[in-house]
């Protein structure tokens, strides 16, 4: 029998239902033997009791009960990487020193594996060593078809800085994105809370957040507080706009549904914009048409920090990704136009 672990949850891995975060790190594990755990509260997190579907968050700890040797974990074993995606995930890195590593993610890249997804950050982090003893680690995380600034640890002391950083607000994160419409007023905060709205397929890839109005979030169970600050940075007429987005809080799809919410979703959002509805310029629909490109059209520009072992602001851009560059182009929306950060009070 192996012995009681205590594992406290990353930032690479929050979000996940427990069953499922347990599956990837104990994978001769079934789905029968975890709901025992949980049903006997062998299985608990934070000392709580829990369900196989409750969502592990940042810093917690999950308790795992002694488990018979034919269910211990197998040696963690790193798949062979192909030359080609080496040279890709290498290619992607835009800043590094011996502590940090930071890319820019490509759209269409997982952070993390899942359900039918065996090509991702995490598992082409061994091209990314360096000649350092381990492999980066995640601290955080970006939406599969979301771009831009990814940071990464590159030792476990790192990685808890790093987290810690992000887990106290210290990190200053701006996405840029392409949004139906022209929100009114042009800049502003949103508050609505975010619930789980549930999901389709094995691996729940179809799950989405629902919006809850402010003053219902405290009475609605599973719901959590989520505030966005917004910026509109350039817009076409009253078709589309340029708008900078900072998540004050950092739920799952939190920008994205509250930019839909609001009635201007970003472009290219078909899990929440709806990518094949016209848009008409009345703020709604996140299909242009045309030459745009049906891909989500939202990017981690930029992202700051105290850096842990220097002590001195650290501030990482990413460039877009080319789709959102040919929009950019077609719209004459350059970036030497915007303020880096359209929110920093004026000197």
């Amino acid at each position: 029998m192996s012995r009681v672990q205590q594992i406290e949850i990353s930032a690479g891995e929050a979000g996940q239902r427990l069953d499922r975060w347990l599956r990837r790190r104990f994978p001769q594990l079934g789905q029968g033997r975890i709901e025992k755990m949980c049903r006997k509260g062998e299985l608990r997190v934070d000392g709580g009791r829990v369900k196989p579907s409750s969502r592990v968050e940042v810093g917690q700890v999950v308790r795992v009960p002694p488990l018979p040797e034919g269910e211990a974990p197998p040696p963690p074993e790193r798949p062979a990487i192909a030359e080609a995606d080496a040279q890709m995930i290498r290619a992607a890195v835009i800043y590094r020193d011996d502590h940090i590593l930071a890319l820019n993610k490509p759209a269409g890249l997982p952070v993390q594996g899942g359900s039918g997804q065996k090509r991702h950050v995490d598992g082409l982090a061994e091209a990314l060593r360096f000649g350092a003893e381990d492999p980066p680690r995640l601290v955080h995380r970006l939406d599969r078809d979301t771009s831009g600034v990814l940071l990464m640890a590159r030792s476990r002391a790192m990685a808890a800085a790093l987290t810690e950083a992000f887990r106290a607000r210290e990190t200053r994160k701006i996405y840029w994105a392409a949004v139906a419409g022209v929100p009114q007023p042009r800049m502003g905060t949103i508050r609505f809370g975010l619930l789980k709205a549930g999901g389709h397929g094995a691996g729940g890839e179809g799950e989405k957040m629902r919006c809850i109005h402010p003053r219902e979030v405290d009475a609605t169970p599973g719901a959590k507080r989520a505030t966005t600050d917004y910026a509109v940075l350039s817009a076409l007429g009253g078709r589309v706009s340029w708008a900078a987005l900072v998540p004050v809080t950092g739920r799952t799809h939190q920008l994205r549904a509250h930019m839909a919410e609001i009635g201007h979703p970003i472009v290219g959002d078909g899990k929440y914009g709806g990518s094949g509805q016209e848009n008409l310029g009345d703020g709604w629909g996140a299909g242009l048409g045309g030459e745009v490109s049906r891909k989500l059209h939202l990017h981690a520009r930029s992202l700051s920090l105290i850096h842990p072992v220097t002590g001195r602001r650290l501030s990482l851009t990413a460039a877009l990704p080319d789709h959102m560059a040919r929009t950019w182009g077609m719209l004459d929306w350059r970036a030497g136009d915007v303020p880096e950060d359209p929110f920093e009070e004026p000197q």
